[in-house]
């Protein structure tokens, strides 16, 4: 199994400036803030960081916090934009700010998947703010968005709005993820592409529990279902687990066998503006032909 990098890398709207003793200072278009970074164990280039907000976390480790600011920045959000895709960021109070900057190389690497192909359809899993789901839309492709919160669906449809592709046949569906894949397969349905980003623990619309480790194994092998020779791509990516690329690599090869085609599997990370080193932000494992 290959074991490959993939590097984000700075653009007009978002940069990782400096990171180290545990923390990292990013762009957010006109905004910079410090949040907590357990992967930067270096010290920083600088030791004098401006922010105008940072995220003090909570003393318990699975989560909690709250954000200091030390500047005004607009609560409703400000528009950023990643390629032809504009959408809204914010500080939400998980630390995030809207959208997972790391992953734009994955978007660039679906969208080269299905170049060429006559509306492709995929499929975004946990699809968040939907800033993935329109990176496909952009390109051409049908998706289908499925997120168990209602609040970060209806974000996506207002991002969808922002970027001029409320008209493109997207389907924004609020349901619980391994649920709705079953029911595809029950459906005859098949996509050209599937991206999965699992939380490692969360809740289904209807209280359903989702717990990373036990649930995993059970959708890869869902998610093939729906998947044939035909089509072209499924992306994992896993956050926050104790848990290795080359894991879930081979969970993919081995659901993935009878397609042929290629899995890799490896970390996404961030470039640094202040030095080029790499930041690590999470592990992913794909499969392709």
């Amino acid at each position: 199994m290959n074991l490959v990098t993939m590097t984000g890398e700075p653009w007009a709207d978002y940069g990782l400036i400096d990171s180290g003793h545990g923390r990292k200072l990013e762009r957010y278009g006109r905004f910079r803030f410090i949040r907590p970074e357990p992967q930067a164990m270096w010290a920083p280039a600088s030791d004098e960081w401006d922010a105008d907000a940072e995220f003090i976390p909570g003393s318990d480790e699975d989560g909690g916090g709250r954000w200091q600011f030390a500047r005004d920045v607009p609560r409703e959000g400000w528009p950023l934009s990643w390629r032809e895709v504009r959408f809204t960021a914010q500080n939400t109070p998980f630390r995030h700010l809207g959208f997972f900057p790391d992953m734009a190389p994955v978007w660039d690497w679906m969208r080269g998947r299905v170049a060429g192909m006559d509306a492709p359809e995929c499929m975004n899993l946990f699809g968040y703010t939907g800033v993935g789901t329109l990176a496909l839309a952009a390109a051409g492709a049908k998706v289908t968005h499925v997120d168990a919160s209602k609040k970060s669906v209806a974000e996506g449809k207002a991002n969808a709005v922002l970027s001029n592709l409320a008209d493109k046949p997207t389907r924004w569906m609020i349901d619980d993820a391994g649920k709705f894949v079953a029911r595809e397969i029950r459906r005859g349905r098949r996509y050209d592409g599937i991206i999965l980003d699992p939380p490692k623990w969360g809740r289904g619309p209807n209280g359903e529990v989702w717990k990373l480790e036990e649930g995993l194994p059970g959708l890869v092998a869902d998610c093939r279902q729906l998947l044939d020779a035909e089509s072209r791509f499924l992306f994992l990516t896993v956050y926050a687990v104790r848990m290795s690329a080359l894991a879930i690599g081979e969970l993919v090869r081995q659901h993935f066998a009878d397609l042929g085609g290629t899995v890799e599997a490896g970390e996404l990370t961030v470039r640094e503006e202040a030095r080029g080193l790499m930041l690590p932000t999470a592990i992913f494992a794909r499969w392709s032909r």
